[in-house]
């Protein structure tokens, strides 16, 4: 069976037409649709309840429920007006923008550590935080591996290893 070569052409014509389609359509849903930021990134909880959901919408599933406001959280992906984030244990999951603030933050890991006067180990103790101590961020030097920080009404100096909410070179202003 013969077809017309004029109804060949634009069938031909309507399929790349549905596949270009596709192309186009498809690359649109996996791009970012975000802000421009840098990626990754750090910002806090604005609230003191958040809720962590399995993807990019309302329609997902809650898996986490945050109950502290300025906890730190990493900005690793955008969709639209949802951020993809990891938490300071390595929980990820997606946040609506409106639930963070780009203040920065920090989380004490591991065990007690001592704020110190100034950017020196063997500075005077001004106070200790425990463990998952939420704090303040408001400075770090690029090339020091120390931070001034604000715990509660305390402010002093930490090393970058002693809490999570910077990066390892990152210069915070």
């Amino acid at each position: 069976m013969t077809f017309p070569t004029n109804l060949m052409t634009r069938l031909a014509q309507l399929m790349l037409a549905g596949v270009l389609s596709l192309g186009v359509g498809l690359p649109a849903l996996a791009q970012s649709q975000g802000t421009g930021l840098p990626l990754p990134r750090f910002v806090s909880l604005r609230a003191d309840e958040v809720n962590m959901r399995t993807g990019p919408g309302v329609q997902y599933p809650v898996e986490w429920v945050y109950r502290r406001r300025n906890l730190p959280m990493e900005v690793i992906a955008e969709y639209g007006t949802w951020r993809k984030v990891r938490d300071w244990q390595g929980a990820q999951g997606w946040i609506h923008q409106s639930m963070l603030v780009g203040k920065r933050t920090l989380v004490i890991t591991s065990t007690v550590r001592t704020l110190r006067q100034r950017p020196d180990s063997n500075s005077a103790a001004k106070a200790r935080a425990e463990a998952g101590a939420v704090g303040e961020v408001q400075s770090c030097a690029k090339a020091e591996g120390w931070c001034r920080v604000e715990i509660g009404n305390h402010e002093g100096w930490l090393r970058r290893v002693d809490f999570w909410g910077v990066y390892q070179n990152e210069l915070v202003e």
